[in-house]
């Protein structure tokens, strides 16, 4: 599409309309792509959002799955690290999501692993990128706005798996900081804002190893008129704040330099409005065509008590395929 400029205003067109649209958000917001739904071409982009999607094939996965993955040099995340670690400590960012591409092997399609893949928010576009993201980023459901923030993994098959990950200090620091930071985002938009409910866990089954994943749900009130507003809305809160971390503004900063990479769509947002109510993921759990090879981005939220290789294997734990 054009700016983010535009791509707001036409948010908040169809949404004064109430005529249902798809939209896909780049990190950035430099490419923003906001799709009335009766013009969406199925043979382009595919989309899946909590049992709502535009394509009814069925399909059933013929061979084993193939999937190997070379991440980063430990040395070369650990420079990073080092660097962010130092922001820390200088009170430059209190919490940083850091992430790094790996590249992959997979004997699937990009299409063939949305097919496949079992998750909440699913999305192929193009045959550029597919996303397979656990992730809600925000809800609207009679006129009540609802974030899930997702902060805090641990391999599910590990001893008390479940009691390590709720007691472990610099996990629990990280989830408050980015429960506060997406508290404070939605009141720019919202009224009576309060968190539901904190830290509950979820498990996702991968194509590895099961992990389980932190999230809380922080709920506030959204003025009666709100769909001629979504435009406003959404690029109010961007970019989700669990995939940048806190202060917004000075962190991007600091990701953009230690990062060397532009993430593009990865961590961005997508969702669907069907003319009354809306739902949104955030576009983790990711991989790219570039250059005729896959690319998976993954990353996690760094502390000034975070290690780094904890942090470095987290990073790799993630780069998965939710194929059974």
């Amino acid at each position: 599409m054009g700016n983010y400029l535009e791509a707001k205003t036409l948010m908040n067109e169809l949404g004064e309309k109430r005529k249902p649209f798809l939209f896909i958000i780049d990190f950035e917001k430099n490419s923003p792509i906001v799709i009335p739904i009766d013009e969406l071409d199925s043979k382009n982009i595919l989309f899946e959002i909590n049992g709502i999607k535009n394509h009814n094939k069925e399909i059933k996965l013929r061979e084993k799955l193939i999937f190997k993955k070379y991440p980063v040099s430990y040395k070369t995340y650990n420079h990073a690290f080092n660097i962010v670690k130092d922001n820390l400590k200088h009170g430059n960012t209190y919490l940083l999501n850091l992430t790094f591409p790996t590249s992959i092997d997979c004997n699937l399609s990009l299409k063939e692993i949305f097919y496949f893949s079992e998750a909440k928010y699913k999305l192929w576009y193009k045959d550029k990128f597919v996303v397979f993201s656990p992730e809600i980023f925000v809800k609207i459901k009679n006129g009540k706005i609802f974030s899930h923030p997702m902060k805090g993994t641990i391999d599910a098959s590990l001893p008390n798996a479940k009691e390590k990950i709720l007691s472990n200090k610099k996990e629990y620091a990280e989830h408050v900081t980015i429960v506060d930071l997406i508290r404070n985002d939605l009141s720019m938009i919202a009224k009576n804002v309060k968190v539901d409910k904190f830290r509950y866990v979820d498990e996702i089954i991968t194509n590895e190893k099961n992990i389980l994943q932190i999230s809380s749900i922080i709920s506030g009130d959204l003025q009666a008129d709100y769909y001629k507003s979504l435009g406003d809305i959404f690029f109010t809160l961007l970019p989700a704040g669990s995939i940048c971390g806190a202060p917004k503004q000075k962190t991007i900063e600091i990701i953009n330099e230690v990062e060397n990479y532009k993430r593009g769509f990865y961590t961005g947002v997508f969702g669907y409005f069907d003319g009354k109510n809306l739902d949104s993921g955030v576009m983790i759990r990711f991989i790219e065509k570039i250059d005729g090879k896959m690319i998976f981005k993954s990353g996690g939220g760094i502390t000034v008590n975070s290690d780094s290789d904890y942090e470095y294997n987290e990073l790799i734990d993630k780069v998965y395929v939710p194929v059974i």
